[in-house]
């Protein structure tokens, strides 16, 4: 009988050690110049991606759903509308059932807890395309537009703006990981859940012009996450003073990137000349979930190649 290969999910940050991101990084800038070459890449083919949101997206579904198809597998697209999870099936069933009829499981959800017992059931690798608390493909695609611009982000300093949210979680798991730091900069009631957090390797500011100062990456989100809209009247007010503006870029250090991780509100959490701006890079952020992710599934797959 064949042996039998761990199965390795990637459900937050930290699953991963710096020796993986480091190869997987590697692979990335190996299958981008591959894609924008036009050369045929096509290692996984006869494998399938099945896809599971609970949670609308745009770049999630392309990045993955286009990412699988060029590597030369299928990918197959299921809302809670489309399947047994929306009429209330277990969890734990679900993932016994997806996981034998395909090779790896992107799931887009809402708490935590969900994808980590899905993941528990799986005979699959599972990767978490969202959830409240973890945004782990997301940080990646942006550390490696980092490594693109700018080179290796160790020993660096990332400013945080705004919500405590998913994605400043998966952030600081990343700085214990890469060896950077975080200025963290969240309005009073919105502060960080100490229990997501596990470094540190982060400065809380309650300035956040203060949190932007010497930082090499100047970094926000919506200040009303999807889950969180009947707050939004309340955030708004909360948040006034925490729009990432020219001003707050200009203390940042002098070729400081922006990124958003989108959709972003012109306005609010963001000024159009800083989004729109020649320190912005949030559209290769954004192509970078495609190339990062390919390559993330790739070495879930096929390990190191």
């Amino acid at each position: 009988m064949p042996i039998q290969k761990p199965i390795k999910h990637y459900l937050q940050f930290s699953d991963l050690t710096l020796d993986e991101y480091e190869y997987v990084i590697e692979r990335a800038h190996l299958i981008k110049r591959k894609f924008k070459n036009y050369e045929i890449y096509h290692p996984l083919i006869d494998r399938t991606l099945v896809m599971v949101f609970e949670k609308n997206s745009t770049r999630t579904r392309l990045s993955f759903e286009a990412g699988m198809h060029q590597l030369g597998g299928a990918a197959i697209y299921l809302n809670t509308r489309d399947s047994q999870l929306g009429r209330g099936e277990p969890v734990e069933d679900a993932g016994q059932v997806m996981s034998r009829m395909c090779d790896i499981i992107m799931v887009r959800t809402f708490g935590q807890d969900i994808i980590e017992r899905f993941a528990a059931h799986s005979r699959v690798p599972v990767i978490n395309g969202l959830t409240n608390e973890h945004h782990p493909c997301q940080v990646f695609a942006d550390i490696f537009t980092y490594y693109e611009h700018r080179g290796s982000i160790t020993g660096k300093t990332v400013a945080w703006v705004g919500d405590a949210n998913n994605m400043l979680y998966s952030w600081l798991q990343a700085a214990e990981v890469f060896g950077f730091h975080v200025n963290v900069s969240t309005p009073k009631g919105y502060d960080m859940d100490m229990s997501l957090v596990s470094t540190d390797r982060y400065t809380f500011f309650d300035n956040p012009s203060d949190a932007c100062e010497g930082a090499h990456l100047v970094n926000t989100d919506v200040w009303t996450s999807m889950g969180y809209e009947e707050e939004n009247a309340a955030r708004l007010k909360a948040f006034d003073g925490w729009i990432v503006d020219s001003a707050k870029m200009a203390r940042a250090a002098p070729d400081a990137l922006f990124m958003h991780c989108l959709p972003a509100h012109r306005g609010e959490e963001v000024a159009a000349e800083v989004i729109d701006g020649p320190q912005s890079v949030v559209w290769d952020e954004a192509e970078n979930r495609l190339h990062i992710q390919k390559a993330l599934i790739e070495y879930l797959l096929l390990g190191r190649i």
